[in-house]
């Protein structure tokens, strides 16, 4: 059970350990062969003995994975098209290996990438960070591809990463930090930047996260942004889903207000993005990956359940957003049906 006076003293104790759920499920699901990721084992301690998750979890976390991954690559190419910057902004970053995934993937060939990715920023909290930074210190095959780095504290700073450690819900802290002036400036407004979000909006208050996303869309020109998270909880699934949760002392006050895939949208286009658009990850996995990946990963694992599966899947929503100075960012960004 829940210690509720470790709660009192450390009440963000249980939204960090979320980070500890993805990063496990994402340990599982490279070890079962549905991913490729040379990084996470570096980043989770004791990686060897994490437990193998169900198939459920594996394929919500490949379809999740393989989604954003998509989504990522599609605005690099997108926003980088002609030798323009870019930037990255993951909110809430835990244990996140796309940085390194992308300085050593495929647009990282002849140069593409290194000529073009400004800066790649995540930020969380403080623990976290700290943690990440370390692991960053200690193992070789981290480290080597970020090059130098100088390290204060739970942040590290290079040429082109960098790593902070902020409270979302303290606007004015991140405010301060993503955009301080002078030779520590982190970000420039004038380059188009993709704002990362996964599985952490919901875990602030609407009115904060609502703040967040109007920041952005109103101080940089060019803005992308992908958010994945859960929704529609207000049926028998989503109320046990929630009931679980608060075992765990973990609340969603942003759950609520944007219960619907139209409603996920909206929070974007009523916030100052031009284009924005949601699918729930079981519509990816029906028609947004490719059918010889679905026949590969259907024979890693029995898969029992399938009504269940897709009830799963049918809880977890990605959108993805944009403000651009020129028309037609919603033809060419964006997950294209297979």
């Amino acid at each position: 059970m829940p210690n509720p006076h470790l709660r009192a003293r450390d009440p963000d104790a249980a939204i960090r350990s979320t980070n500890t759920d993805a990063s496990h499920a994402r340990i599982s699901a490279v070890r079962k062969q549905y991913l490729r990721d040379p990084f996470i084992a570096s980043l989770v301690p004791q990686a060897h003995l994490v437990p193998t998750r169900s198939p459920l979890i594996n394929i919500g976390t490949y379809v999740r994975s393989e989604a954003i991954d998509d989504l990522v690559l599609g605005w690099l190419k997108y926003a980088g098209a002609d030798g323009k910057k870019v930037q990255i902004v993951s909110l809430g970053a835990g244990s996140d290996t796309r940085f390194w995934r992308l300085a050593t993937g495929p647009l990282s060939q002849d140069g593409w990438l290194q000529a073009r990715l400004a800066r790649y920023l995540e930020v969380d909290f403080s623990e976290i960070t700290g943690a990440k930074v370390d692991a960053i210190q200690c193992h070789r095959e981290l480290s080597s591809v970020i090059g130098e780095f100088t390290v204060s504290g739970a942040s590290l700073t290079s040429p082109i990463y960098a790593i902070r450690d902020v409270d979302l819900r303290d606007l004015e802290s991140i405010f301060h930090v993503l955009l301080r002036t002078g030779e520590t400036a982190l970000l420039d407004c004038s380059v188009p930047t993709l704002v990362l979000a996964e599985c952490v909006l919901v875990y602030m208050a609407p009115s904060q996260s609502d703040a967040l996303l109007a920041w952005f869309s109103s101080t940089f020109s060019v803005i992308g942004a992908i958010v994945y998270e859960m929704f529609g909880l207000n049926d028998s699934f989503g109320r046990v889903m929630k009931e679980n949760l608060k075992t765990r002392n973990v609340s969603l006050p942003g759950v609520d207000a944007y219960p619907t895939l139209d409603a996920q949208s909206r929070r974007f286009t009523s916030h100052g993005y031009t284009i924005a658009r949601s699918l729930t990850l079981r519509d990816i996995r029906n028609e947004y990956i490719k059918a010889d990946e679905l026949r590969r990963i259907a024979q890693l694992e029995l898969v029992d359940e399938i009504e269940e599966l897709e009830l799963v899947l049918g809880h977890y929503v990605i959108t993805w957003a944009m403000k651009a100075d020129e028309e037609g960012g919603s033809e060419a960004w964006g997950l294209r049906r297979k």
